[in-house]
């Protein structure tokens, strides 16, 4: 379930952008205001909102907020601002060209349904003028390359139907390839990238009863290596993605130093989906809630942003 907390009744589009505008108007920046509005907004009513200020006031909201904002804080608004495909396919574009980082990649590939990545991928071409398999392909080299092209470019089957027999079978080629260390093996990719979500999950299972660890723990105790990282991270989000958000959060503010950038992707990716189930478990494996971790590790009013979408 989502955290977003959206007001009754929603003001109309034309009275949220002049609230917009009164807070951007002036000398300083009313931050506060922007994020009474902004943060209790969901996609379709940030749109609205969006062609109406560009409407009543003859300028792009995107392009004035940046020039307003700064540090965590506008980043965290310029991510949010954007419908959820949209603002994949702008997320895909800075992991690949600004700050390569393919765990972006991978959740972008392995947690949406086919639909959705699809959706993602349209999107990514009609801004950039390229398919992100393209960019994939240009910004990665070796066996790295074919599994995170392999996984952008698949469109799995999205039922529930499976064959147990293929799920056993596929299960003793992974223990193989694992045990002869041999992780970037063809047939590796083959099964991560072109199986569905439902068959994965039933080789997976497959590949705990017959061998008495999951896949996960297996691969963990390989040397380590992006390769294997990647490995790790893909069955994550395509298995199961709550637990593996919660350890991207909990990674994300243990630092020394907190991950923004982590933290905000993870925060305004979820808030209107299943943020709350995260919430939930994150508090259940961590004994701290996510409110507070997220209160103590942050400032300003990019702390207020983010606890705003938490729903705090």
């Amino acid at each position: 379930m989502a955290t977003l907390a959206i007001p009754h009744p929603v003001p109309s589009a034309a009275e949220d952008a002049e609230h917009i505008r009164k807070a951007v108007q002036g000398w300083g920046t009313d931050e506060k205001a922007l994020i009474l509005v902004l943060a209790h907004r969901d996609a379709a009513q940030r749109k609205h909102i969006q062609l109406a200020y560009e409407e009543m006031y003859n300028e792009n909201l995107i392009k004035r907020l940046e020039s307003e904002l700064t540090g965590h804080f506008e980043r965290a608004v310029y991510r949010w601002i954007f419908d959820p495909i949209e603002r994949e396919a702008v997320m895909a574009y800075v992991a690949l060209k600004k700050t390569f980082n393919y765990q972006v990649i991978i959740e972008i590939a392995c947690v949406n349904s086919s639909k959705e990545l699809l959706a993602v991928k349209e999107a990514y071409h009609a801004r950039y003028k390229h398919s992100l398999e393209e960019d994939v392909a240009a910004h990665t080299v070796g066996d790295f390359r074919k599994l995170l092209v392999a996984l952008v470019s698949t469109y799995r089957y999205g039922g529930d139907e499976i064959d147990i027999s293929l799920a056993k079978s596929e299960a003793r080629i992974l223990q193989d390839v694992i045990k002869q260390k041999k992780l970037n093996h063809e047939e590796t990719i083959r099964i991560l990238g072109t199986r569905s979500k439902a068959q994965l999950n039933a080789t997976f299972n497959c590949y705990r009863e017959d061998y008495g660890t999951p896949i996960e723990e297996s691969l963990a105790g390989e040397d380590p290596n992006e390769f294997a990282s990647a490995l790790r991270m893909a069955i994550g989000c395509i298995v199961n993605p709550q637990p593996y958000f919660v350890e991207v959060l909990h990674d994300a503010l243990s630092k020394p130093d907190t991950d923004e950038d982590t933290l905000t992707r993870v925060i305004v990716t979820h808030a209107e989906k299943d943020l709350r189930g995260i919430k939930e478990m994150y508090q259940s494996r961590n004994n701290v809630p996510l409110e507070q971790a997220v209160r103590q590790k942050t400032s300003g009013d990019y702390k207020t942003f983010l606890l705003a979408l938490i729903g705090n």
